[in-house]
C-alpha cells in the first residue's frame, strides 16, 4: 500500500460512487426525456443499476470486515467475490433490457433526431464516470479489493457507454437519427462483456484461485533467505477478499531443536506479513532434512 490513508479512501470511495451515480442517473434521465435521446434515456437507466451496484458493493465491505469466526475461520472476506458477481449480474440484465428497448423502438420505426442538447450530457457523463474509474481503481488495487474493483469497471463501463451514446447523437443530430439507437444497441453488448468478465473472475475467486505468481516469488526469495531455511518443499497461496493466505513447507535442519523451529516459523511470519502487503495469514510447515556440505547459518536471537 503506498499511502497511509488508502484505508481511508476504501471506507469512502463507494459512498462517492454512490452519490455520484444517483446525480447521473437524475440528470441524464431528465436531459435525455427533454432531448428526446433514447441513448441518453438508457444511459440513465445504466446509472440506475450502478446505484444498486454500489449498494451491494457498499454492504460488501462492511460484511468483509466483519472478524473470523467459528463459523468462518478464514473470515468473510469471500463475500467481495459475490459482491462482484452480483453487480456484473446486474449489468448484465440492465444491457439485455437497453439492447431489447432499442432493438424495438428501431423495429417499430419509433426513431427521431434527438436534439444536440443530449451532447452535453453525453460529454460530461463520459468524463464523470472515467474519472470515478480512475479513483476507484486505485483505492481498489492499494487496498487488494475484488468488490471495489467490481465497482470501479461499473464506471468504465458506464463511460464506455456514454462515448458510444455521444457519437451517437453526434451522428443522429447531423441527420441520422437512427444512430441514436444503434449506440444504444452497441453499449449493451459493450455492458454485457464486462458483466461476463466480472462474473468469470469472482467465480475464479470462490474457486480459491492462486494469489499473483509475483506475490509468490516475492515471498520464496524472501523466506528462502532466512537463516535456518535450508530450501523450501513447496508454498501456495490464495484469495479470500481483499486478503491473501499463504501457505509454505521449509526445509529445516534436522538437528535443530523444537523451540528453533518455532521461532523460525514465526520469523517467516513477520518477515513476510511486513514486507508483502495484503497478507493476513501464513502457514508454516517444517521438513526435516539432513544438511550436507556447509549449512546456512542459523543467527536465531533469544526473545526477551
Amino acid at each position: 500500500m503506498k499511502f497511509e490513508y488508502c484505508k481511508e479512501c476504501r471506507d469512502e470511495v463507494v459512498w462517492w460512487a454512490f452519490f455520484v451515480n444517483i446525480a447521473q442517473m437524475t440528470y441524464k434521465g431528465l436531459l435525455g426525456i427533454m432531448t428526446g435521446s433514447a441513448a441518453l434515456i438508457a444511459d440513465a437507466m445504466h446509472s440506475g443499476a450502478d446505484v444498486v451496484a454500489s449498494s451491494v458493493t457498499m454492504a460488501s465491505l462492511k460484511i468483509s470486515a466483519k472478524p473470523a469466526d467459528e463459523r468462518h475461520p478464514y473470515g468473510y472476506g469471500n463475500i467481495q467475490f459475490i459482491s462482484s458477481s452480483i453487480v456484473g449480474i446486474i449489468l448484465i440484465l440492465g444491457a439485455i433490457y437497453l439492447i431489447y428497448e432499442s432493438f424495438m423502438a428501431i423495429l417499430a420505426g419509433e426513431i427521431s433526431a434527438p436534439n444536440v442538447a443530449a451532447v452535453l450530457g453525453a460529454a460530461l457523463s463520459a468524463l464523470t464516470n472515467e474519472l470515478m474509474y480512475r479513483y476507484q481503481s486505485c483505492v481498489a488495487t492499494e487496498n487488494n479489493s475484488p468488490a471495489i474493483m467490481a465497482n470501479a469497471w461499473d464506471n468504465r463501463s458506464d463511460a464506455l457507454s456514454s462515448v458510444a451514446v455521444l457519437v451517437g447523437i453526434i451522428i443522429a443530430v447531423m441527420g441520422f437519427p437512427i444512430a441514436d439507437n444503434l449506440a444504444a444497441i452497441a453499449v449493451g453488448f459493450m455492458v454485457v462483456r464486462i458483466g461476463v468478465e466480472l462474473n468469470t473472475d469472482a467465480i475464479s475467486g470462490l474457486m480459491d484461485s492462486s494469489i499473483e505468481i509475483e506475490d509468490l516469488k516475492e515471498v520464496y526469495d524472501l523466506v528462502n533467505d532466512i537463516d535456518g531455511v535450508e530450501g523450501i518443499a513447496y508454498l501456495r497461496g490464495r484469495n479470500v477478499g481483499e486478503d491473501l493466505h499463504v501457505e509454505i513447507n521449509v526445509k529445516v535442519n534436522r538437528n535443530l531443536s523444537v523451540a528453533d523451529c518455532d521461532r523460525i516459523s514465526d520469523m517467516i511470519t513477520e518477515k513476510v506479513e511486513y514486507e508483502i502487503g495484503h497478507v493476513k495469514d501464513v502457514l508454516v510447515l517444517m521438513t526435516p532434512v539432513e544438511v550436507v556440505g556447509k549449512k546456512k547459518n542459523l543467527v536465531i536471537p533469544d526473545s526477551a
